[in-house]
């Protein structure tokens, strides 16, 4: 299975500061029939589609442009507005949270355009890129984005406009979430924001490069 593609993805971890139960972010359950990573919690996010491309979002945060664009790079790899639209899009299809400013919604973004709102990418900032290892049965070239959920628009627990792709959507403490079914790759990304919901501030973004039978892991600055 080691010729399997690899797709350019782009998660969202929503991260709430200030919950009562101490720093908390929002995961769901994947379906147990899924085909990649059954019955485990994740964050929001999923595969870049092609119309993500043609989002015309805002201008990206200086920050998050630079260094989506530092990144190791190869061909036909999405462009950083792309990806950050990818990642706005699915936090709206999986949880029915937006982030936004009123304005016109892209085409096909109807949870925005119901709301009146064009998708703000200003709260976004790039935490983590993680690429599937070879021999499974799909493939992503992950970047993980954090959103402070002070920057969601309305009630940050009404999921009622989330599709079914994940379940049990609620939001986990930290010192909590490592309980759960997680993924290997989830796991490492939770000390990350560990960290960050302490203060820290990283300087560069860690990213497990597994293009390769030979995994390496470097920093993006």
């Amino acid at each position: 299975m080691n010729d399997v593609p690899i797709r350019d993805a782009a998660t969202v971890i929503v991260l709430d500061r200030d919950a009562a139960d101490g720093p908390s972010v929002l995961m769901g359950q994947r379906g147990a029939a899924a085909a990649f990573m059954p019955s485990k919690y994740v964050f929001p996010g999923g595969a870049v589609d092609p119309e993500d491309a043609d989002a015309g979002l805002a201008p990206l945060p200086p920050r998050l442009h630079q260094l989506l664009s530092a990144e190791p790079r190869e061909g036909g790899i999405a462009t950083p507005e792309a990806l950050v639209a990818a990642a706005l899009r699915e936090l709206a299809e999986e949880t029915g949270l937006l982030t936004g400013q009123p304005g016109p919604a892209p085409a096909g973004w109807g949870h925005y355009a119901a709301a009146g709102l064009t998708p703000d990418p200003i709260g976004l900032t790039y935490l983590f890129r993680a690429i599937t290892p070879p021999g499974r049965t799909r493939r992503f070239d992950a970047r993980f984005l954090l959103l402070d959920a002070a920057r969601i628009n309305g009630d940050r627990n009404d999921f009622s406009a989330a599709c079914d792709e994940l379940s049990h959507l609620h939001w986990v403490p930290i010192a909590q979430a490592r309980k759960l079914d997680l993924p290997f790759i989830t796991e490492v990304v939770l000390a990350e924001i560990a960290r960050i919901a302490e203060g820290v501030t990283p300087d560069s973004v860690p990213f497990f490069d597994n293009r390769a039978a030979e995994p390496r892991f470097i920093r993006i600055a």
